[in-house]
């Protein structure tokens, strides 16, 4: 008897391995179709949402695919590929933005400056940062923090506390609103129309809340959090005017960046607080009006490129030009880093601190990171043409545009 009970249980463990032998080599199979589908839908984590995994169910043969995603072609994708593979894959895949938000899936940004950090946690690396009156799309609340769409398309989690949610009808009468924009490095909300008011928040220039009224000397705003508060007119103008000037020219975008010559480089940043270098350049066009994206490497492929094989001199006041490394046989094109150029081989970028440089070996202020030059492109003569690159008046989000 006790020999049949000792070949029971072998029988049993070989049976369990034989089965978790099975099991992994059929989670295998599905991680590379997994990876497979998300270089195809979701290759760039900044644009869009892949995060799956996959999980045996218990007392089945099935397996269940469990995770989120920003694209709805992805789970028949996974769906079909698995049965190609003999593996009957359930499906338990949220396709964002999350149903479980209802109608909330719109917001602004309600704090003077928030980060956005790629994981919702504080230790998560920094993604970007939003102004004061940003308008977003919310893909999916947890845990305090909010995944959230940019306007030029960069998703990334954010605290909810610097999130006002809003429905559609709540979005549409923000967008309708008449709002002012602050024109000023910082200023101060207070609570009544007096220099040394109590203080409600503080403010920096982009930061755009609604106007609900005037005195000779403050504009009365509500701010996106629904507080009322004070601010000076000497630090704000009309939203709608602001946006509604024809594009900027080469000497104005100029002449913004070098207002925030010796500011402090920060990774992520995009505000006058501290700025890292495609946020410097970001932020400048912003501030003008237009709308570029995030990264460096996506600025890259903005506009129009400029021939720079010989060197500097095809280059124009207010174009990008982009650093980093070169692409070889068995690895690709890396950029790295992104200035401003503003003429006469000079440059502004924010590296250690915002600063100017020459691309000139013979200039007292040559950058030495010069022979990584990679490519240059030309933002100015292509707004809203249909190169990405979009002004404020004609973003749908602002709800100016009449198209």
């Amino acid at each position: 008897m006790k020999k049949l009970s000792n070949y029971l249980l072998a029988a049993f463990v070989a049976f369990a391995v034989l089965a978790g032998c099975v099991e992994g080599k059929t989670l295998e199979q599905l991680s590379v179709i997994s990876e497979n589908m998300k270089s195809a839908f979701a290759p760039d984590r900044r644009e869009k949402v892949y995060d799956i995994t996959f999980e045996k169910q218990k007392g089945s043969k099935s397996y269940i695919a469990r995770g989120i995603t920003t694209e709805s072609g992805v789970v028949p994708a996974l769906i079909a590929a698995a049965a190609s593979q003999g593996i009957t894959l359930t499906d338990s895949v949220t396709v964002l933005p999350d149903p479980a938000l209802g109608e909330s899936v719109y917001g602004v940004t309600s704090l003077s400056v928030v980060s956005h950090r790629y994981e919702p946690r504080h230790a998560s690396e920094s993604a970007t940062q939003t102004l004061m009156g940003t308008p977003l799309r919310i893909l999916q609340e947890r845990g305090g923090w909010s995944m959230v769409k940019t306007p030029e398309g960069y998703i990334a989690w954010a605290p909810s506390s610097g999130v006002q949610a809003m429905d559609g009808p709540a979005y549409e009468k923000w967008m309708a609103a008449p709002k002012v924009i602050i024109n000023k490095h910082y200023t101060l909300f207070r609570e009544q129309a007096l220099p040394g008011a109590p203080v409600v928040c503080d403010g920096v220039w982009g930061n755009i809340v609604e106007l609900e009224g005037q005195t000779p000397l403050y504009y009365r705003v509500k701010l996106p959090n629904g507080k009322q508060a004070y601010v000076s007119r000497f630090d704000a103008e009309p939203f709608r005017e602001w946006a509604m000037k024809e594009n900027p020219m080469p000497e104005q975008i100029i002449s913004t960046s070098l207002q925030f010559m010796g500011f402090p480089y920060l990774w992520a940043g995009t505000s006058v607080k501290a700025m890292d270098c495609s946020g410097l350049v970001k932020n400048t066009y912003f501030l003008n009006g237009v709308i570029l994206l995030r990264d460096a490497s996506q600025q890259a492929r903005m506009g129009e490129e400029v021939n720079i094989s010989e060197g500097w001199q095809n280059l124009q006041m207010g174009d990008l030009i982009f650093f980093g490394r070169k692409a070889t046989e068995t690895r690709k094109e890396s950029i790295t880093h992104v200035g401003i150029y503003i003429g006469d081989s000079r440059f502004i970028h924010s590296s250690g601190l915002v600063r100017v440089n020459s691309l000139d070996p013979a200039s007292d202020i040559y950058y030495t990171g010069s022979d990584r030059l990679l490519k240059a492109v030309r933002i100015l003569n292509h707004i809203d043409d249909g190169t990405q690159v979009s002004s404020v008046r004609e973003h749908p989000w602002y709800g100016l545009s009449e198209n």
